[in-house]
């Protein structure tokens, strides 16, 4: 089973370069709601595996980006295209939520 991959800043500039969409899920190990969407992220890797980048990136190590893209509150699901940020989700929702923003960048 896919899973989504944790990233480190440093990476994020490489991810961006990617042609398809990229989800990246701004998460932290103490934030209760970000572990009820985890399992939606992980599942959103496996069925867009070859067709989107799914990763996740930890808050408690990575706060460059965080601070770039202004989040304020977690989790936060941005989806990149080209490397423009192209829709953000904040809060936890359901798994539709997440996949039906990411259908419309495909």
């Amino acid at each position: 089973m896919t899973t989504a991959t944790y990233i480190q800043d440093s990476d994020f500039d490489q991810l961006l370069k990617y042609s398809g969409p990229v989800v990246v899920d701004y998460t932290a190990s103490w934030c209760g709601p970000c572990k009820l969407i985890s399992p939606f992220i992980d599942k959103l890797a496996e069925e867009y595996e070859g067709r989107a980048k799914v990763v996740k990136l930890s808050l408690d190590d990575n706060k460059e980006s965080a601070k770039k893209y202004g989040i304020k509150s977690i989790p936060a699901v941005l989806i990149f295209k080209n490397g423009e940020e192209v829709e953000r989700l904040i809060g936890k929702a359901p798994y539709e939520t997440f996949s039906d923003a990411l259908e419309k960048h495909l």
